[in-house]
């Protein structure tokens, strides 16, 4: 899987994040506020990044059982795979990996995979009622995406119909 080129998206309150891997090497990455606003925005910006990168893949989260996203997110992330559905690229929905027992400790493995992305780990974890730093964004994306990347082909295989 590591010859295509991925992007992965992931929308949380108030922010989305991207990341875009292709070659197995993360590429690039960013985070959106004020694109979250709407899904017309969102969608603007979207379609310019895939415009933009040309991914063979485009991967969102899966809106299921196990999604613990609200109502706006989940109205944002069915029109990300709904413009990926037209355009030329393989639209892609994951669950969301829940391999460790917090986003941080999963953000420093990914940040090893990723070396890339390490300048963005946050300092310490936060407080019960401190604020989530903005750029855990970036970690859910890179999650997302990794999934898709070291999963098994039967994913991609699923997707194409």
């Amino acid at each position: 899987m590591a010859a295509l080129s991925v992007l992965a998206i992931a929308v949380a309150t108030s922010k989305v994040g991207y990341v875009y891997i292709s070659g197995g090497k993360l590429q690039d990455w960013g985070i959106g506020v004020k694109v979250t606003k709407s899904s017309a925005d969102l969608v603007g910006f979207v379609q310019e990044l895939i415009n933009e990168l040309k991914p063979d893949v485009v991967v969102t989260e899966k809106i299921g059982k196990g999604c613990r996203k609200g109502d706006h997110a989940k109205a944002l992330i069915r029109s990300i795979t709904e413009l990926a559905s037209h355009n030329p690229v393989l639209d892609v929905s994951v669950s969301r990996p829940r391999q460790y027992p917090s986003k941080y400790e999963e953000a420093q493995a990914l940040a090893k995979a990723y070396p890339e992305s390490a300048g963005y780990l946050p300092k310490q974890k936060r407080r019960i009622f401190d604020f989530e730093p903005r750029r855990m964004v970036l970690f859910e994306a890179l999650a997302l995406a990794d999934k898709v990347i070291k999963g098994p082909p039967t994913r991609l295989a699923a997707a194409m119909g």
